[in-house]
């Protein structure tokens, strides 16, 4: 029997340093998980180090795409290829050990409970964010803050990128009109299951920020999310206007 019912989706640029560690890791940490990298044409040879890793373990899969198109598009084309088969949970997860793999089977255990989405919040029930500056903390934090307040969305950490789907939340969206990345990508993607009434829940994580490679982190991320946000708010206002009028 295949015990296989998950997908770990990891998308790569320049992550040489990592995606060894992280395979051997994620497969450690769930046998009930595969695992996708996406690549973006790494420049310093990544896509071809995960080549290695498929041709050795059938459970880890690649996928090349011929430019850097943001991280938001990349987890577009993963869950395509994720929904093309048989795979009831679909999890997005960093390369850079900032996401722990052993935290995947609480994950998968949260959706078999019940949940739709599950969220990894470094901020229920406290703050778990290790080797970060006061600075970017703030920032992080205060982003959260806002997205709740502009969209109303109650989740303590909506920007984070460590979550699980169930694959019938995926198959509602319309992956086309999905066009944000970075944390503008992770906000509308919780924001359209949580408009469409599904379960959300979230489940405690510790980030650590990475120890290797370099962080793709840029202002055009942050201002990005800062018109994703209001544009979700807009949109909310014109469903409930709908809806009164009905």
């Amino acid at each position: 029997m295949n015990d296989i019912d998950m997908l770990v989706i990891i998308p790569t640029y320049n992550e040489k340093e990592n995606i060894n560690k992280i395979a051997a890791a994620v497969l450690e940490a769930s046998p009930h998980a595969d695992m996708l990298f996406v690549d973006d044409n790494s420049p310093d040879g990544t896509g071809q180090l995960a080549d290695t890793l498929a041709e050795k373990h059938a459970r880890v899969h690649v996928m090349h795409r011929t430019s850097k198109e943001g991280l938001g598009q990349a987890y577009i084309a993963g869950f395509r290829w994720a929904l093309e088969r048989a795979y009831s949970f679909v999890m997005e997860m960093d390369c850079d050990f900032s996401h722990d793999p052993n935290e995947i089977p609480n994950f998968r255990d949260a959706v078999m409970g019940g949940a739709d989405l599950v969220l990894g919040s470094r901020y229920k029930d406290g703050i778990r964010v290790i080797n970060w500056p006061l600075t970017r903390l703030i920032l992080s934090r205060g982003a959260g803050i806002y997205v709740q307040i502009i969209t109303g969305m109650p989740f303590s950490d909506p920007t984070g990128g460590f979550k699980c789907f169930r694959r019938e939340v995926l198959e509602s969206y319309d992956l086309d009109k999905v066009k944000a990345n970075g944390y503008g990508f992770q906000i509308e993607m919780t924001h359209k299951a949580w408009m469409k009434g599904f379960r959300i829940g979230e489940i405690p994580i510790t980030f650590e920020d990475r120890k290797e490679g370099t962080s793709k982190m840029s202002g055009n991320i942050v201002y990005e999310a800062l018109w994703v946000v209001w544009a979700l708010a807009i949109r909310n206002g014109f469903r409930r206007r709908a809806k009164k009028q009905v």
